[in-house]
């Protein structure tokens, strides 16, 4: 294919992604999505087309920022970051050009200048030695073994059974299969070596004859190259100013010890070393998706263990032993809170100890089973059995902090990077399972203030991507298909590219699902689906902070303790049905109930624009209530609601949008009648009580198995924060005024749940 007609089939097919980006009425839904995913796959069978895709990407870039067409730039952005992150043939003037812009964005407000910011910083390094961003992201994701770049990422997919029908389960399982099943360690070396090499010596590399020598090498010699590569761009990477030119030649000496002097010689001249004339398509370096991990729903200490166990090390990962060293630590968040009190009888002093009374018991002993503290010279200690390593006592590996799980010595990590171990959690489902995130959220960091051994390690990151309602286990209604929604729908609003790219994956996973399943995996497949994921959650970084609010339930029956509980998206309230007789009520009260709904007493935080509070209280007789935390149009997309902590004041800014459906009684000629009216207003404070004989009946986050029943009163208020026992030993040695005023500090801080996106919210 000529130049030029190359250049026309890219423009029209970058010039579809921004129709679809710009167009009012939404495409087919059968094509929606397909237009970014065609892209890429036409620069990956034809690595050659890479170069003129980013002159084309870098025009309709300068373009957009000329014209102030900002809804583009964003998603040429990333589509542009994409390209370069996997080709080879760039040449330094075309990177120089693209940190050029990116520096220039860095005017405009966030999330532009954001994300600019992190394109160009990634983009100073990859122009001074190429093929670093190809090399540090297929060595963290598939983690391979690298003293220089000891990153590792894993991606969590959850489904949940309940919510997603088998069939989808099924289907995406063995489509993870289907793409892994070639990405051997050996194979992820081969292409490191081959990137970096095509990406540094340019057309001096003969690309298929290394490829075939690479296919050829033994195990032990194919690691030899491969650490060698990662020395020579880590340690040229890592200096104050990187030389390409120092780069090149380090990397020109691992060439000709892999294909030999002649044969290099013989390249740089331009002919292949058996005479043969240069091939005109250069062979393909795939990008090998991440590693993907499938794991069903069941509760919701299942992410916690999940993310204990990918913090272990391989040679100690025994998942029998993993699960039950769990209750045996007395890391249960229920146990964990109680405090064992203890008689003692000794006189606490150390040498009136029995002899052997210091020696721990056996792994695996009664004693172990029986009893979490044990006395010791008159101090409570915790019995842990020595060969149960969990992540606080694990060394980690050589050169690491013991810690915080960063390097040692002068290197520090990463610009951008705060932990060595990154969890990718991304979650297939709807509010209902959102919710049950949320959950699993604020359990995981409950815990990590009782125990300090997942968050100096690891960096969570949460992904959602929803489900096609039409294949839940119980088939919804038109209507309560879009309610089940609103949080992707509140996603797609404030990130197009979001919209764009996930929201439209719901008619492909419908139509995997209805394909019959191949158990043959070694089938070489173009998988929309799992590259769609892939690139949301590669390029998709910037989170969208969402409160989590905590509702205290108090029931009817006093003699039960209250019932809390937390929520993301909504809590509904019904009004059940009068369980006492309408003779055993008195005739003052009996015209009362005969009418619909119940009296409720409201008492609430207004939400003011000064941020004073203002407490009113009404009486009201309502059918039901709806507490929702996401804005309900477009015009509050940008609200400060879901901003991160440090674009807004912690401030009374969180507020819900309550709905009360009321009843309004009228009398006339006729008689007496009732209608209702349908009131709305914000508050982040509220407490419910029902003043007659009537309970209510809440449902959490939309779930069914989440709803309590015979309520009289309720309070929900933001979530704070857990507070540390080593934030609250702070506070003791404190003056009285002073622990108020950090008290007051740390209940100001609330719970946020983060969910990335590719652009944030967008002003």
């Amino acid at each position: 294919m000529e130049s030029s007609d190359v250049d026309l089939d890219l423009q029209r097919s970058v010039r579809a992604v921004l129709r679809e980006l710009s167009a009012q009425a939404p495409a087919l839904p059968s094509n929606q999505g397909m237009w970014r995913w065609s892209l890429h796959k036409k620069v990956e069978r034809d690595p050659g087309k890479s170069p003129a895709l980013v002159r084309i990407l870098l025009r309709e870039l300068e373009k957009a920022e000329s014209e102030d067409a900002r809804h583009v730039i964003i998603p040429l952005l990333h589509t542009l970051m994409y390209v370069l992150t996997k080709a080879t043939g760039i040449t330094e003037e075309l990177h120089r050009r693209t940190y050029a812009f990116c520096t220039k964005l860095l005017t405009l407000p966030a999330p532009y200048c954001t994300i600019a910011l992190d394109c160009a910083i990634r983009l100073k390094t990859e122009t001074a030695v190429p093929g670093t961003l190809y090399q540090r992201l297929v060595i963290a994701e598939q983690n391979l073994t690298s003293e220089l770049y000891p990153y590792r990422e894993r991606v969590f997919l959850f489904v949940d059974p309940e919510l997603v029908s088998p069939s989808v389960c099924s289907a995406l399982l063995l489509e993870i299969e289907a793409a892994q099943g070639q990405q051997t360690p050996e194979a992820c070396m081969r292409h490191v070596v081959s990137h970096a090499l095509q990406a540094a010596l340019g057309e001096a590399c003969e690309a298929g004859v290394l490829q075939r020598k690479l296919q050829t090498s033994s195990r032990r010699a194919l690691e030899h190259y491969f650490h060698a590569v990662v020395a020579a761009v880590e340690q040229m990477a890592s200096e104050p100013s990187p030389s390409r030119e120092g780069h090149l030649e380090r990397l020109e000496e691992i060439y000709c010890s892999l294909l030999g002097p002649a044969a290099a010689a013989r390249g740089r001249c331009g002919a292949c070393p058996s005479g043969e004339p240069r091939q005109d398509r250069l062979p393909s370096i795939p990008l090998p998706s991440p590693h993907i991990t499938f794991h069903l729903w069941t509760n919701e200490e299942q992410l916690w263990k999940e993310l204990v166990l990918f913090l272990r090390p391989r040679s100690q990962l025994r998942l029998s032993a993993d699960l039950e060293a769990l209750d045996l630590q007395g890391l249960l968040p229920d146990r964990e809170l109680a405090r064992a009190s203890m008689l003692s009888t000794d006189s606490g002093i150390e040498r009136d100890l029995p002899w052997g009374a210091d020696e721990p018991p056996t792994p695996g002993s009664p004693e172990v089973e029986r009893a979490r503290l044990k006395r010791k010279g008159g101090i409570k200690k915790r019995v842990w059995p020595p060969d149960v390593l969990m992540p606080g006592s694990w060394d980690g590996p050589p050169g690491l902090h013991q810690r915080t799980g960063r390097p040692s010595g002068d290197r520090g990590l990463l610009p951008g990077v705060s932990r060595l171990h990154t969890a990718r959690v991304l979650v297939l489902g709807d509010d209902r399972m959102l919710g049950r995130l949320a959950r699993a959220y604020h359990s995981l960091r409950k815990r990590e203030t009782q125990k300090f051994c997942l968050t100096p390690r690891l960096s969570l990151q949460l992904w959602v991507c929803p489900v096609p309602l039409s294949l839940c286990p119980q088939k919804p209604t038109a209507s309560r298909r879009s309610e089940l929604g609103e949080l992707a729908a509140f996603l797609g609003r404030a990130d197009p590219w979001y919209e764009s790219i996930v929201n439209t994956l719901c008619p492909a996973i419908h139509k995997l699902a209805e394909m019959p399943l191949s158990l043959d995996t070694s089938q070489t497949v173009d998988p929309f689906i799992l590259d769609a994921i892939t690139y949301y959650v590669r390029m998709g970084t910037q989170p969208i902070y969402f409160q989590i609010y905590a509702v205290k339930i108090f029931l009817s029956d006093l003699s039960q303790d209250p019932a809390e509980d937390i929520f993301l998206t909504e809590l509904k309230v019904k009004i059940q049905d009068s369980k006492f007789p309408r003779e055993s009520l008195s005739p003052r009260r009996r015209g009362v109930a005969e009418g619909p709904g119940a009296e409720l007493s409201v008492r609430y935080q207004k939400a003011l624009l000064s941020h004073r509070t203002r407490e009113v209280t009404v009486s009201l007789r309502a059918t039901g209530l709806v507490l929702k935390a996401l804005p309900a149009g477009d015009t509050e997309v940008s609200g400060p609601t879901h901003c991160p902590p440090t674009a807004a004041p912690e401030a009374a800014h969180t507020c819900l949008n309550i709905s009360v459906t009321e009843v309004v009684k009228t009398s006339n000629l006729t008689g007496r009648s009732f209608s209702t009216v349908t009131n709305t207003f914000r508050s982040a404070n509220v407490q419910i009580q029902s003043q007659d004989q009537r309970l209510l009946t809440l449902l959490l986050d939309k779930d069914s198995c989440r709803a309590y029943r015979d309520v009289a009163r309720f309070e929900v208020a933001p979530c704070p924060e857990p507070c540390s026992g080593a934030q609250k030993s702070k506070v003791l040695g404190l003056s009285s005024h002073q622990e108020e005023i950090e008290r007051t500090k740390a209940k100001a801080k609330p719970l946020r749940m983060p969910i990335n996106t590719f652009s944030g919210i967008v002003q």
